[in-house]
C-alpha cells in the first residue's frame, strides 16, 4: 500500500499562506548594553535559527487570552496570548523560549507586524503526516514606552 503524498499540498500552502518572512533566534545572552543614540539599554541579538517564509496567526479565538499569575513576571495581569507560527517542513524544529520576529510582510499585509515578537512555548509540533511545521507561541508583551 502506498502512503499519502502531501508534497503538492505542502507546495500549495507554502505558496499561498507562508507569504511573510519570519525569524527564529535563540534568546539574547548577556547583559544589556547602553545605546547612547537612543538612551536605552539593548540586549545583544541571539543566534539565528531560521529566517525564511512563514506566517504568524492567532491560535483559536482572541477570547482565548487569559491573565494568570506568572512566576517570572512582576505583575499578575500579564496575559498569555496564544499564537502559532507556520513554517515549511524544511525549517528546523524551534526550541522552547526561542524568539520569533516578523521581518517582512507580503504586499497588502499588516505593516504593524514588522518587528513584533513572540516566544516559543514548546518545541515545534512534529507529526508523521504534515504539510507545514506548527510552533506554539506566546506574544512578548511590550510597554507603551518600548513600543513607541
Amino acid at each position: 500500500m502506498t502512503g499519502l503524498d502531501l508534497s503538492s499540498i505542502a507546495q500549495f500552502v507554502e505558496g499561498f499562506i507562508l507569504l511573510d518572512t519570519i525569524r527564529f533566534t535563540t534568546p539574547a545572552a548577556g547583559k544589556p548594553v547602553f545605546d547612547p543614540a537612543t538612551g536605552r539599554y539593548t540586549y545583544p541579538e541571539g543566534d539565528l535559527i531560521y529566517e525564511g517564509p512563514g506566517a504568524v496567526q492567532v491560535s483559536g479565538t482572541p477570547g482565548g487570552i487569559s491573565a494568570l499569575p506568572v512566576v517570572t513576571q512582576p505583575w499578575s495581569d500579564e496575559t498569555t496570548s496564544k499564537y502559532i507560527a507556520l513554517t515549511p517542513l524544511s525549517a528546523p524544529i524551534a526550541e522552547r523560549d526561542s524568539i520569533v520576529t516578523v521581518v517582512t510582510v507580503h504586499a497588502g499585509g499588516d505593516l504593524a507586524l514588522i518587528g513584533r515578537q513572540w516566544r516559543v512555548q514548546d518545541p515545534s509540533n512534529a507529526a508523521t503526516i504534515s504539510v507545514v511545521r506548527i510552533t506554539g507561541l506566546d506574544q512578548i508583551q511590550q510597554t507603551r514606552e518600548a513600543s513607541s
